[in-house]
């Protein structure tokens, strides 16, 4: 079976000093960029997405702004594709199905940023096209969120939207676990 990474908004906004600061967001890219480097080491394909926010209003992603550059951890190589998305699920209105299929890709090992949001709709996504999903639940980040008056911390909502993912839509591994995942 043919896989390929997927790389998911690791984009500088999301970092201290950016507009969109992420809890544990180094953490994450730090175990995103071994997954790329074992990828790229076995030769296999990668691809990376770039969240640009064309949204009236938007706070963050901006066009032409640093916000929206690669965090270095796992900046593209010339050769590896890239994805620019305008929504949270990055199949939407992109040529990102049609250059999976085209790649003969039929498993997509997934990590990025946020797990609420882009990572969530994308995974879902990409199991309704007919992909099989592996999830680096440690190469995600996300944020607090507020629900109803009630402040729900970064590990929780990570949480429950792995557990979510995991019970149909991916198999959920850590980034040491991944090379034992893909065999």
């Amino acid at each position: 079976m043919k896989t390929a990474l997927l790389l998911i908004d690791i984009q500088k906004d999301y970092f201290p000093g950016g507009a969109m600061e992420l809890v544990g967001a180094e953490a994450a890219a730090a175990k995103a960029a071994r997954a790329l480097e074992h990828f790229r080491a076995q030769g296999m394909p990668v691809f990376h997405i770039r969240h640009v926010s064309l949204r009236p209003g938007a706070g963050f992603f901006l066009p032409g702004t640093p916000g929206v550059e690669f965090h270095p951890y796992v900046a593209p190589a010339e050769e590896e594709p890239v994805i620019e998305k305008h929504f949270p699920n990055a199949f939407r209105e992109t040529g990102l199905e049609a250059t999976l299929r085209a790649a003969k890709v039929e498993r997509l090992v997934i990590a990025g940023m946020m797990s609420h949001m882009c990572v969530d709709a994308t995974t879902r996504q990409a199991f309704d096209l007919g992909f099989t999903c592996i999830v680096l639940a440690d190469a995600c980040a996300t944020r607090d969120l507020d629900f109803a008056h009630v402040h729900v911390p970064a590990a929780q909502v990570h949480g429950a939207f792995m557990a979510a993912l995991g019970a149909v839509y991916a198999e959920l591994v850590g980034v040491k676990d991944m090379a034992a995942a893909l065999r």
